[in-house]
């Protein structure tokens, strides 16, 4: 289901946080802002940004911001988007995400390297499905690859390919979250 009311989402997820934070007794502050200016256009523009912001913001970010993510999951179920919808609402902490999709740009750019070097596929860990988004953007106008999606739910990953690699996908490789 859209976003019908978004200043209404804004406010019911306002008075997530409030809960969250005070039942958590996290130190930390928040910002939402409705229709936040584009970042990347190559991404789908969110109708909801979260940023978040104070001395428990290092917690909010470790292991690969497990807990940010946490806090966005809570948030989406709340509204009831569907998961096709997942992108009209966005956490951030600290710039944590921009920084991410560099990484994983990077990541990407090096798993290229490694295909075209060996002419074997190359399996990134399981990541969530805005991240292989991110993967399959930053690949996606090399004519000598390709990459797909594997797995299933949560343990869904990419695979880069060399373009005319015929066999099945590798194993994902192991998680590297801390």
């Amino acid at each position: 289901m859209p976003i019908t009311d978004k200043i209404a989402a804004a406010k019911k997820i306002s008075e997530l946080l409030n809960g969250i934070i005070a039942t958590g007794d996290f130190h930390l502050r928040y910002k939402i802002m409705v229709d936040p200016p584009a970042v990347d256009q190559e991404f789908s523009h969110p109708d909801i940004k979260v940023e978040l912001s104070g001395a428990d913001s290092p917690l909010v970010k470790e292991r690969g911001g497990e807990l940010l993510r946490a806090f966005e999951q809570v948030a989406l179920e709340m509204l009831r988007l569907g998961p096709d919808e997942h992108d009209k609402v966005v956490f951030d902490c600290e710039n944590f995400r921009a920084a991410r999709m560099q990484e994983l740009r990077l990541s990407a750019n090096h798993a290229a390297e490694r295909v075209r070097e060996s002419g074997m596929p190359y399996a990134f860990a399981p990541m969530s499905s805005r991240e292989r988004r991110i993967v399959h953007l930053a690949l996606r106008d090399l004519q000598d690859l390709r990459t797909e999606s594997a797995g299933e739910a949560l343990q869904r990953y990419v695979v880069v390919y060399p373009k005319d690699y015929k066999g099945k996908p590798p194993a994902p490789a192991p998680s590297r979250r801390r």
